[in-house]
């Protein structure tokens, strides 16, 4: 009992000796000009070694150093306990794996909900930029920057409509780590085409926008909001509609069921139906275990974040809009199933519309097919 009272006293200070080094070295190479030690994600791994640290103590406390027994009574004890040291190891390869496990959840949810600058040491993502514009495509456009504090804004590209007369406005929002170059531009050209003005938004953490993290939808509903409000503000013709591509269409769907933002109509494509199944999903592609992984990364990723991933499920946000939609999906997506779409259709209050591209996976079906892209979208925009 005493000794492995004292063991864990011991691991308890690993933790912090670990995260002692890890401060010196990141002072060190900060000082040389090899890395910017800003961008380490020091506070989210402070918490995580100090929580190991204190994790190790509660239970040594709770151990407390036996009395010294007699001579006769330490024999019976050795003997007694000789038969459940198994149980002991076995308890302690079970706290170890406990720990692993967590610990590389934690981590895994880091890394796929932070971005870092391009080039530079750490955990996260290389933040995706812009790497084409409009006037590539021969649009005309205006770049203009939604504040949102001092330190935080949105970057947004106005394009204007090639009609004499604008039919209405389309607010365009990229899916996960996508920005406004990379998966706006083609749909913002047909909707020019179809006589209908752009803004072109980058979420926060991707882009010509601030920030560093992406929550899949969930803080970036407050962004459609501040893309929503500020476009009011502009001298604009309606109706006001809002497309987005997967993550882009859950940060909508939240966005109207929790801010209570009211568009005249909206465009999804490519939505998933519940945070847990889109993660299960992608992990078992990759041939990771998907039992309790999903549900790890949603937990740890919330409390990083500061919300409850477990609720984020447009299936459930549907129910709020009622609104004309039009929802576009591919059969073949590799991420989420006909059927979850055809039940997110049903939640839909509204007048709405579904077409299921049997070509299509998880890819814009402009990219596949423009042309059924260009008459469905046509046909929808002209029954509002």
């Amino acid at each position: 009992m005493s000794s492995s009272r004292n063991f864990l006293i011991t691991v308890g200070y690993l933790p912090l000796v670990a995260l002692a080094g890890i401060v010196i070295i990141l002072v060190i190479l900060h000082q040389l000009g090899w890395i910017n030690a800003w961008l380490f994600p020091l506070k989210h791994v402070s918490v995580f070694l100090i929580f190991g640290s204190v994790s190790c103590w509660i239970v040594a406390g709770i151990r407390k150093k036996p009395k010294q027994p007699s001579k006769k009574l330490l024999a019976h004890q050795q003997t007694k306990t000789a038969g459940i040291r198994w149980k002991i190891r076995l308890c302690w390869l079970l706290a170890i794996l406990l720990f692993i496990v967590n610990g590389s959840a934690y981590l895994l949810a880091y890394q796929m909900t932070h971005v870092r600058v391009p080039g530079q040491p750490g955990i996260g993502i290389p933040k995706p930029s812009n790497s084409s514009t409009p006037s590539d495509r021969g649009l005309p456009y205006t770049t203009h920057k939604i504040k949102i504090s001092e330190s935080e804004w949105l970057e947004t590209w106005l394009i204007p409509s090639q009609a004499a007369f604008s039919r209405g406005t389309v607010l365009l929002f990229p899916g996960n780590l996508g920005t406004k170059g990379s998966q706006l531009i083609a749909p913002a050209q047909s909707f020019a085409t179809l006589g209908y003005d752009s803004m072109l938004i980058d979420f926060q953490g991707v882009g010509g926008s601030s920030g560093n993290t992406v929550t899949i939808g969930i803080k970036e509903a407050q962004d459609v909001v501040a893309a929503f409000n500020y476009v009011q503000t502009l001298n604009i013709n309606s109706p006001l509609i809002l497309y987005g591509v997967s993550m882009g269409s859950a940060a909508i769907m939240r966005a109207i069921s929790v801010n209570k933002i009211k568009p005249d109509a909206v465009i999804l494509e490519l939505p998933f139906s519940r945070l847990v199944n889109a993660l299960r999903s992608r992990l078992k592609y990759h041939k990771i275990p998907a039992f309790l992984t999903a549900e790890l990364l949603v937990l740890w990723g919330g409390l990083q974040h500061g919300f409850n991933g477990f609720s984020h499920n447009p299936i459930d946000f549907a129910k709020e809009l009622d609104c004309p939609a039009l929802v576009i999906h591919g059969e073949q997506d590799k991420w989420t199933t006909v059927e979850e779409i055809k039940a997110l259709f049903q939640n839909l209050p509204g007048s709405k519309q579904l077409v299921i591209s049997p070509q299509a996976g998880h890819h814009q079906l402009i990219g596949v097919d423009r042309q059924l892209w260009d008459s469905t979208v046509k046909n929808f925009l002209n029954s509002l």
